[in-house]
């Protein structure tokens, strides 16, 4: 027999980036009293990953309580960018609402119209909140005239599309339910999640049930699984059966059973239907197991999680410098492997395959987003490899056998005196415009780009517009695969042999191109240290050191100075390798390299391609 628990309320916030997600929940947090003195609580309190705080992004999906008089209202913070879209798919189906929070000028932006569809797919009530409703320019009627739109476009019920609306100043805790009329705390927000969002329907009667939709790992209690209960009762120290995907059933207990509470688990003996819950007892369990009481034999419908579209090989670091600046032992193959499918068990949008060779594996994800943050994550931990170029993932059409590409939906919005750059600029990358228009000097601008055609176009699209464009990007589907799209135009500066970088050698080629490294920077045969200023790789020789003499000369080239270096973080180096080319990554240092390090061999090795070219085209 069903029925609700008026007590709860189960909510995610979802948004665009950077519309104030992260910081509205701050001002929940503070209001309902979580924190003794809310002034040194300090900002965006559930970004605790550094990378996060480093990029002012949400990456990972993150529970917290808070109590409203009788009520408890479990919060999900979700990442707002489409590359960490598995997060998303995965925690709305522990909730029975959303926030969703559109910027005051910017309106719905493409992630919204993501996590959106998601949402309603889902049946969720969804709860409008017109944010930073104080900013300049501020566009009230027509950001919730653009949301309405939104809404019928992605074919949302009667019901879903009535929604209500809250407007809101997140930086300073203030809500309202007009513009005009705001108060000084958040409680007309509070009001309308206890009276809108539907309290969970549960059936306390039947056996427990869960789905795991999230994992974590505790130093002292192990593997930490979290979902929502279902049905029936979870009581700690409980027998349970764990239902895999592939319907392997494998018996357990519960040692630990959790509930949130603020900002902390709070270890309970017993948890009820309806109530988002954490617990321990297995020390293998991945997402979308089923964990209920051992008289259940079907298990829940899993997660249905969007297919990736782009791959790196990664691999053991092969350089001259292995093994120097990792921690020991954690650049081997097996422990790079151990590493990489241990991620896939609660990073459900990665895919993990071994390659060709024991030392390389095929690790797929939703973007360069997605894969550059595992990346980085790894380095931090200790680990050093080296990573290829990333390409898209082509599938064959089953009824006519043509061969299919990943597109992307990309919305540009720049100066309007920067649109024809950028219409140049996609139109050579196979771009077709979908929508154009123009408000108070900024073009919008919508297009239909192959992924193939977006790889390594960010940098250039910041560089072009400097730095003041915006461009963002949304999975569309598969199409028949374009043309050729142009790759890099410039070639890679190439250290001919192995030593220490000197003034003296690098002033002698810097009019060759642009370095990205310093004099007395330890540089290997075949490492990439600067871009040239061709189309073709140059080999320099930036060890070279001034031969000494007893002639006392004048040498005009002391007056040189070097130029000043590129200096390229993760994402401007993926962006930047080319098919020939790996990456270098270690806790220390990330160096561009050739596959083949021997000059004398790849130049050879270019010779050969281009002769059997040559023989294939007469």
């Amino acid at each position: 027999m069903f029925s609700t628990r008026n007590d709860i309320r189960n909510i995610a916030i979802i948004a665009h980036v950077d519309h104030g997600k992260t910081t509205l929940v701050d001002g929940m947090l503070k209001q309902t009293k979580v924190f003794r003195n809310a002034a040194a609580a300090g900002e965006r309190i559930l970004d605790s990953n550094t990378l996060e705080r480093e990029r002012g992004i949400t990456i990972l999906a993150k529970n917290t309580a808070v109590h409203y008089g009788d009520v408890k209202i479990n919060i999900v913070d979700t990442p707002g960018h489409a590359d960490f879209g598995g997060e998303v798919e995965r925690v709305l189906n522990m909730v029975d609402g959303a926030l969703l929070l559109i910027d005051s000028v910017e309106g719905p932006m493409p992630q919204t119209r993501f996590v959106l569809r998601k949402a309603l797919e889902l049946g969720l009530r969804v709860i409008v909140v017109i944010n930073k409703v104080d900013r300049a320019n501020a566009r009230l009627a027509e950001a919730l005239n653009e949301t309405f739109d939104l809404f019928i476009e992605l074919g949302a019920t009667d019901e879903q599309a009535d929604f209500p609306v809250v407007y809101a100043i997140g930086l300073e805790g203030r809500a309202g339910y007009s513009a005009n009329a705001m108060v000084d705390d958040l409680a007309p927000l509070f009001e309308t999640i206890v009276k809108h969002v539907p309290p969970p329907r549960i059936d306390d009667d039947m056996p427990a049930r869960l789905l795991v939709t999230t994992l974590e790992y505790d130093n002292y209690k192990g593997q930490i699984a979290i979902g929502r209960l279902r049905s029936g009762t979870m009581r700690k120290g409980m027998p349970v059966i764990r239902i895999t995907t592939d319907g392997r059933r494998v018996k357990g207990n519960l040692d630990y059973l959790f509930t949130f509470s603020n900002l902390a688990k709070q270890e309970v003996d017993e948890v009820h239907a309806g109530e988002i819950v954490a617990f321990g007892g297995f020390d293998e369990i991945g997402i979308s197991d089923t964990v209920a009481d051992p008289s259940v034999t079907e298990p829940l419908p899993s997660i249905d999680i969007e297919q990736p579209t782009v791959r790196m090989t990664f691999g053991v670091n092969t350089s001259p410098f292995a093994g120097r600046e990792g921690k020991t032992g954690w650049g081997t193959s097996r422990r790079l492997r151990e590493r990489l499918y241990n991620e896939t068990r609660s990073n459900l949008a990665l895919r993990v395959e071994d390659g060709d060779s024991p030392e390389k594996f095929i690790v797929s994800g939703r973007g360069e987003l997605h894969l550059g943050i595992l990346i980085e994550t790894m380095r931090r931990e200790g680990y050093e490899f080296e990573i290829s170029k990333p390409e898209v993932i082509l599938i064959r059409d089953e009824d006519t056998g043509e061969t299919m590409e990943p597109f992307e939906e990309v919305h540009i919005e720049v100066a309007d005196s920067l649109t024809g750059t950028v219409v140049e600029m996609l139109g050579g990358r196979r771009g077709q415009m979908l929508d154009m228009r123009t408000e108070r000097g900024t073009t919008f601008m919508k297009y239909l780009v192959p992924t193939r055609g977006l790889l390594g176009f960010r940098t250039k699209f910041l560089t072009a517009t400097s730095g003041m464009g915006q461009m963002h990007s949304l999975f569309h589907g598969y199409e028949p695969l374009v043309g050729s799209i142009p790759g890099r135009q410039f070639g890679s500066l190439v250290a001919w042999e192995t030593g220490t970088a000197v003034s003296y050698g690098m002033l002698a080629v810097q009019d060759r191109g642009q370095y990205f490294i310093d004099a007395g920077t330890e540089v290997y045969e075949g490492m990439i240290v600067g871009e040239h200023i061709r189309p073709e790789d140059l080999a320099v020789n930036v060890c070279k050191t001034k031969t000494l003499s007893a002639v006392r000369t004048i040498d005009r080239s002391e007056d040189a100075r070097m130029k000043s270096i590129l200096q390229l973080t993760l994402d401007d180096f993926i962006e930047f390798i080319d098919e020939d080319e790996l990456l270098e990554v270690t806790p220390v240092a990330l160096r561009g390299r050739k596959r083949i390090l021997n000059n004398e061999e790849r130049i050879k090795g270019i010779k050969r391609r281009e002769k059997m070219l040559e023989a294939a085209e007469g």
